[in-house]
């Protein structure tokens, strides 16, 4: 089985203003400035698991989750979603927006539903 060896590094950028990651990376860096290890050394020793598979099962479950979370929602959702955001972003004004926000926990309030039976009705 092939093994690999992986330096936990920080990262600080840093990046241009117009990043279209720049949210990404400023997440990134502030989360890279806390050592992880700990926390799994902590987790390993009280579920007797290897701190090395309780990391890789962090990432790929991590990794996975965009994935995951497509196939519950289906891509006719996320596209009717996106549309959304695409609509406002075109218009590029605040009341677009705010439009859109509106639109969109409209839409999401739905899909909540079978996750609350007792709600009422939604927006």
């Amino acid at each position: 089985m092939d093994e690999h060896t992986v330096r936990l590094e920080r990262y600080e950028g840093p990046w241009p203003d117009d990043d279209r990651d720049a949210n990404f990376k400023a997440a990134v860096a502030e989360w890279t400035v806390q050592d992880p290890l700990p926390t799994f050394a902590m987790l390993s020793r009280n579920t007797g698991i290897p701190v090395g598979a309780l990391i890789r099962y962090a990432l790929v479950r991590w990794a996975a989750e965009g994935s995951e979370a497509l196939l519950f929602l289906g891509p006719r959702n996320v596209e009717r979603l996106w549309a959304v955001v695409c609509e406002a972003q075109e218009a590029g004004t605040d009341e677009a927006k705010l439009a859109a926000f509106d639109q969109l926990a409209q839409m999401l309030s739905w899909l909540r539903v079978p996750l609350e039976p007792d709600s009422p009705t939604p927006m």
